[in-house]
Parts: C-alpha cells; sequence; structure tokens
C-alpha cells in the first residue's frame, strides 16, 4: 500500500511522485527507478552541488510512489532516525531564541535539513537490495575525479576552476578538502575488500582493487591533499588494522607504512610543502601574529568556547554565530578581529555556540548511534564505519556535517550503509515491492 495522497496536492515532491505512479504503476518497477536516482546522486557528488540538490528532491519523490506509511513511521522510532530529527527540530526551535534576523535564522537551518534524508534512506535501503549500486557508482566517479586531477596537475588550463586559486592545483571541479576527503575514503574503504579478496586467492581482483587504492594515495601525495585528510588517514587505517588484521601483520604494515610515507614525502614537493605548513603556520601565527589558517582557527574556536559560556544550556540560538563574531570584532584588537564568520571551524563548537549543551548531546549520540549501528562485520558495515569516522575526525577542523559536500557524503553514506546492514540483520523484507538480490 502506497502513501495515500490529497487531490488537491501542490507540493512539488507530490506531483512527480503522482507522475512516476502513472508511468510505472508496476511497483518493482518504482522501486528499481528509486534505486537508479540514488545511484545518479552519488555519481553527481563529486562533481556538482546543483546535480546532488536536484537529485535528492527527485530521489524523494520517486521514494514516495513506493512508501508503506505505517512501516515507515514505525521505523521512525530507532535512535538512529530520532536522533537526527531531534538535533534539525532543534535547529527549527533556536530561531526563536536567537538574535540573528529571521532570513540568517532559517538560512541556518538549512545544514542541518540534510539530516531528514537519513530516516528515508535506512527505511528504503532496508528494502532493497541494490545498495552496492550507490557505492561502486561513487567510487566509479571518484576514479574518473582523479584521472581528471591527474590530467588537469599536467594541464591546468583543463581545469574548471583558476589555477591561481589557492589549493588549486590538481583541482579540475570543487576544492581540494571535497576532493581529498573523497579520495581518502575511497582509498582506506578499499582496504576491507582488497584483504577479503586475498584471503579468498583472488588475486587478480585483489591488485586490481589495490592499483585503484594506490592511484589515490599517490594523487593525493603528488598532486594535492588537504592536511585534514593527512591527519584523518592514518586513523582510519588504524582502525582498519586493529579490527581486520592480526598484530604480526599490523607490525609489518607499520614498517611498510612509515617507509614508504617517509619515501612519499622525500619525492614529493607538494607533500613537503602541505607539511611544512604545520609547523609554519602556527610559528608565523605565534610569532607575527599573522592571519594564518592555523592561526585564524585557534582565533575562531577560542571565541567559539566564550560564547558557549554565555549561554551553555540552550545557546545563543540559530543562525547567532554570525553575529557573535560581529560583536567580538569591534572588541580589542586581536589577530580575528574583522574576521566575520558564520562558521568557527569546528562541529561541536558551531551547534555548541548556537543550541549549547543539548545541542551537543544531540550531536553525539547521533553519531555514537550511527557508530554502534556499523559494529559488525561485512563490507557495508566497513564502509558505514569509516564514513562516520571520518566524519566524526574531520569535524575536529571543520563543520563537515553542516558543509554541504562533506555532509551529503555522511548522509548517502551512513544511510544507505545503514540501510543495508538493517536488512542484513533482519533478512529481507516483507512489504511490498521488496527488491530481491
Amino acid at each position: 500500500m502506497t502513501v495515500d495522497r490529497e487531490p488537491g496536492e501542490t507540493s512539488v515532491i507530490g506531483r512527480i511522485s503522482s507522475r512516476i505512479i502513472s508511468f510505472w504503476p508496476d511497483s518493482t518497477a518504482r522501486m528499481r527507478n528509486v534505486d537508479l536516482i540514488a545511484v545518479l546522486v552519488a555519481v553527481l557528488l563529486p562533481w556538482s552541488t546543483s546535480g546532488v540538490g536536484i537529485g535528492i528532491l527527485l530521489w524523494l519523490a520517486a521514494l514516495a510512489a513506493t512508501l508503506e506509511l505505517w512501516p515507515f513511521l514505525r521505523s521512525l522510532r530507532r535512535p538512529i532516525c530520532l536522533l537526527p530529527i531531534a538535533l534539525v527540530a532543534l535547529a527549527a526551535l533556536g530561531t526563536l531564541w536567537s538574535d540573528a534576523s529571521w532570513e540568517a535564522r532559517w538560512h541556518a537551518v538549512g545544514p542541518a535539513a540534510k539530516l531528514l534524508v537519513l530516516p528515508f534512506l535506512f527505511y528504503h535501503f532496508g528494502r532493497s537490495a541494490r545498495g552496492m549500486w550507490v557505492f561502486v557508482a561513487f567510487l566509479a566517479s571518484c576514479i574518473l575525479l582523479m584521472a581528471m586531477s591527474w590530467i588537469v596537475a599536467f594541464d591546468p588550463s583543463l581545469s574548471l576552476k583558476r589555477p591561481e586559486e589557492p589549493g588549486g592545483h590538481g583541482i579540475f571541479v570543487k576544492n581540494y578538502i571535497a576532493q581529498s576527503q573523497e579520495f581518502t575514503l575511497c582509498a582506506v574503504v578499499l582496504a576491507f575488500p582488497i584483504v577479503t579478496l586475498l584471503r579468498d586467492r583472488k588475486i587478480r581482483q585483489a591488485l586490481l582493487l589495490t592499483a585503484v587504492a594506490a592511484g589515490f594515495m599517490l594523487n593525493m601525495a603528488f598532486v594535492v591533499v588537504s592536511r585534514t585528510a593527512l591527519v584523518t588517514m592514518p586513523v582510519m587505517l588504524a582502525v582498519f588494522a586493529m579490527t581486520h588484521l592480526k598484530w604480526r601483520t599490523n607490525l609489518l604494515l607499520l614498517v611498510t607504512a612509515v617507509v614508504l610515507g617517509a619515501l612519499a614525502w622525500t619525492l614529493s614537493p607538494q607533500l613537503q610543502e602541505t607539511t611544512d605548513t604545520f609547523a609554519r603556520d602556527y610559528r608565523l601565527y605565534k610569532e607575527t601574529n599573522r592571519p594564518t589558517s592555523i592561526g585564524l582557527r585557534l582565533e575562531f574556536w577560542e571565541k567559539s568556547l566564550r560564547f558557549f559560556a554565555e549561554a551553555p544550556v540552550i545557546g545563543h540560538g540559530t543562525g547567532s554565530t554570525r553575529g557573535l563574531f560581529e560583536a567580538a570584532a569591534t572588541g580589542p584588537k586581536t589577530l580575528a578581529q574583522g574576521q566575520v564568520i558564520g562558521n568557527p571551524h569546528n562541529q561541536t563548537l558551531s551547534v555548541a555556540v548556537q543550541w549549547g549543551m543539548v545541542g551537543v548531546v544531540i550531536l553525539y549520540a547521533m553519531w555514537l548511534s550511527h557508530f554502534s549501528l556499523f559494529r559488525g562485520e561485512g563490507l557495508a558495515a566497513w564502509i558505514g564505519l569509516m564514513v562516520v569516522l571520518q566524519n566524526m575526525f574531520t569535524s575536529l577542523f571543520n563543520s563537515h556535517l553542516f558543509d554541504f559536500h562533506e555532509g551529503w557524503m555522511y548522509v548517502l553514506g551512513v544511510g544507505v550503509a545503514g540501510g543495508m546492514v538493517l536488512r542484513a540483520r533482519s533478512g529481507p523484507a516483507t512489504c511490498s515491492g521488496t527488491v530481491q538480490p
């Protein structure tokens, strides 16, 4: 039974859903369409912002044509669904006590609103057996992006970005932070199937995936990489080693990684430049008070902690961050005076400033509930685990859950992998329209 719509339904999603039902009366075909649109979104994610937004709207409309209301509503009782909804609800309620303009308040709700798609992804891919299609599509899209990155590294005129942009070397589209996030996730996730194939003595397939993973890592070593990715990748690889390898293998891999890392650093001027900026930016900040990336972050974090201390329970309200920094810029002269931002470059502080300890508790409860969902065996659990771990760790240095690209990586990765894990635990769903393998 699909969701009943009122005859006067005027929403875009409702109209598209009605058209889908009329074009594809067969429920199996409608389910397949939902899967294919999700695949399209995964393909577009490394390349396009507007394409992802349009794709998500189309996906929701297609899903509405297959939605069974009561099973979906029952699925919302799980913490993995309730907590994202609670965080978005808090963002909406936070508009009531914010001093920002109403335009700024509702604009600030938007970055959190993408979390509302998570329950729909859990529900659909808990029924569909095509979840892995989405991840294969994302990997293939990232491989193509990696090829373009190598090409524009040698011929910058082919890039859609201006070569003089900071970090523009080797970037065909978007930016080096988003590209590094994608390549890091792909390289680390591939470690699981590589080891599995080696254990099954499927050497050719293992070597093929190893070559792909090596391509991502070589690109980050010799073309461009973000400092956040440099810090995050060892943590993700360490989690893989501890959970899937024996201690002797870990010791051998550690020695190998140190040797190869030292060799890559020696041969790559780009990698040397990136790592040197850690110490250089901090030194310039401390000694000359220059507005370096690290120095500004430290200033933003210090001010954000002060804002949090002023309203520790429910914060200053949704969209209040920019106004607080504007007020702070008129005070005593500091490094960040005049640097007015709406994002303190730390996910916890971004939530704490706006919604206080209440928001922080919900944020970490959501992360932990999703992390716990993927404590198990299998490729889907491994993908979900790495998506959550990457987002939690990189959110120490950025507000990646609320950023468009990294936020949708989280929503799509956790939602699809979570649905696959739930389906594997409960067996194929019995509701109508379920896609069988």
